[in-house]
């Protein structure tokens, strides 16, 4: 069956969606709708059908699956009017700003027999796929703790993401995808607690910057951050493990190393070392050739994967990747951080 998409909201995601979905076969863009007559121009040069009206556009046969790439506090209404205007639907993140919301759309989704996703697209991450890949195959052994960073060095946030009113800040920017990266990754490994902070460093209404700690059932320890105003670069992930550790230096997921122990620890040098940070034997770097250092995996990260996975979904031939169930536990985490952030507390989860 082919996706005949509608657009509703044609900004930089909605282009984005406009100029990469037609590439997956079975992928057809028809139509747009937007309150800018700017936009709605733009989409028609592209030779899309533009509404000015929501309900005309939730009305045209000619579609079948809606899009939603709006400012967030509209996801939850819109997405409920597409589903019981008959569209299968997906949603740009993060899919609402409360779990209850979420609800609401998965009841829906669910009374109409139409399909509900969320554009989890960052799933498809070369570094991330990198870093899951070296994980799962045990290269650097059991790992203990996680470290995943992105920071800017513009500071300022732009738009409607200004707005806290408008669900506006990092944390429901790229929070949510970095934070959804390892409710993904470990599915069946409860988190069980979450502790949190938020600052507003050049964006007074919104944050700007935040930092979050999570810990795994199984005691795993990851650390999620982001930041608009981080003048000097920092590595995108750090891995430490019993065997080894492992560092992606950026998005390409090209960048970094791996670096394991060739020597048995108990065979390592004992002597007591001095160095710029005073005399030390824990802290002593040790002989080059007690290490062993790897290149990063190859790995294949395509992104056509995502639409299609709807395609066959659609088509009765495949389950959901982005489901119900991996979309919610996202969003219950992510209400975890805002509740830590606001009481300056360790949250107990079951997540």
């Amino acid at each position: 069956m082919t996706i005949k998409m509608g657009i509703l909201g044609f900004g930089g995601m909605g282009n984005w969606h406009a100029n990469n979905a037609p590439k997956i076969e079975g992928v057809e863009i028809i139509s747009v709708h937007d309150i800018d007559e700017k936009r709605l121009d733009d989409a028609k040069k592209k030779g899309l059908k533009s509404f000015e009206n929501r309900s005309d556009f939730l009305a045209d046969d000619d579609i079948n699956f809606v899009l939603i790439a709006t400012p967030n506090h509209l996801h939850k209404d819109y997405a409920i009017e597409a589903l019981k205007a008959g569209k299968n639907v997906m949603c740009e993140k993060p899919v609402t700003l409360s779990v209850s919301e979420l609800d609401e759309i998965i009841e829906v989704s669910k009374k109409e027999g139409k399909l509900f996703t969320v554009h989890h697209n960052r799933r498809w991450d070369k570094d991330y796929r990198v870093m899951r890949k070296v994980i799962e195959s045990n290269i650097i052994g059991k790992v203990h703790s996680i470290e995943s960073k992105v920071h800017g060095n513009n500071g300022q946030i732009y738009g409607w993401r200004q707005k806290p009113e408008y669900g506006g800040g990092m944390v429901l920017d790229w929070g949510v995808h970095l934070l959804d990266h390892f409710t993904f990754m470990y599915p069946n490994n409860k988190i069980i607690s979450v502790y949190a902070q938020t600052f507003s460093i050049i964006n007074p209404c919104v944050d700007d910057l935040f930092k979050v700690e999570l810990r795994f059932e199984d005691g795993l320890s990851v650390h999620v951050q982001v930041g608009t105003f981080g003048l000097i670069k920092q590595p995108r992930f750090i891995a430490y493990g019993d065997l080894g550790t492992m560092i992606i230096n950026d998005f390409s997921g090209e960048k970094g190393e791996i670096k394991l122990l060739s020597h048995h620890i108990n065979e390592m040098g004992k002597v007591i070392i001095d160095t710029p940070a005073g005399p030390t034997r824990t802290m002593a770097p040790q002989p080059e050739e007690y290490y062993k250092e790897l290149n990063l995996p190859e790995v294949v990260n395509d992104l056509s994967e995502l639409y299609e996975n709807l395609v066959n979904v659609i088509g009765g031939i495949e389950e959901l990747i982005i489901n119900h169930q991996t979309v919610r536990r996202t969003m219950l985490l992510i209400e975890a951080v805002f509740e830590s952030a606001k009481n300056n507390i360790v949250v107990k989860t079951n997540i």
